[in-house]
Parts: C-alpha cells; sequence; structure tokens
C-alpha cells in the first residue's frame, strides 16, 4: 500500500466501495462519482492490463484498444512491480 495515497478522505471512499452488493448500485455510485471520461479511462487501462496478463504484446494492445504503448508500458510496469492491485483482480476473475 502506497502511504503517500493514504488519508481518511481515500478510506472512507475505499469503504463506501466495499458496501456495493449488486452491479446497478456499482453503475450508479461510480455514475455519480466520476465522469465519463474518467470511467471510460479506468475501463481502458483495466482492458489493457488484463490483455497484458493473456500475453498479448503492446502492438495488439495499441491496435486493438487504441492505447500508447507509454500508457501500456505504464501499466505493465505497474504489473510487474506494482502494489499486486491488477494481479489479485485478475486473477480472482480468472477463477470465476
Amino acid at each position: 500500500m502506497n502511504r503517500k495515497l493514504q488519508s481518511e478522505n481515500i478510506d472512507v471512499l475505499y469503504e463506501a466501495v466495499g458496501l456495493i452488493e449488486t452491479r446497478e448500485e456499482f453503475y450508479n455510485f461510480f455514475e455519480d462519482l466520476c465522469t465519463i471520461t474518467e470511467l471510460q479511462a479506468m475501463a481502458h487501462r483495466f482492458a489493457v492490463a488484463k490483455m497484458l496478463t493473456e500475453g498479448f504484446t503492446y502492438q495488439e494492445i495499441s491496435e486493438k484498444t487504441g492505447a500508447s504503448t507509454a500508457t501500456i508500458s505504464r501499466i505493465n510496469k505497474c504489473i510487474g512491480y506494482g502494489a499486486d492491485g491488477y494481479n489479485v483482480i485478475l486473477s480472482r476473475m480468472k477463477k470465476k
């Protein structure tokens, strides 16, 4: 966990997200919380992370998603050396 990001407000936000029970509640909460552009950016980054863990090349990911190689590289760095956020969630998704 990155201590630089830790704050009371972020703790409350994470607690709130943990209380969401249905997909509809997720949609409603994040629609209120984020702009459409912010949601699309998060979904885009997660799609790139998923493709990286599935073995796609940077070129394939860029062609399919429109992501720049700089963005793909940053996400790949998080997968390899980050806080394991992507890895934990993608692993759980594969088990489902």
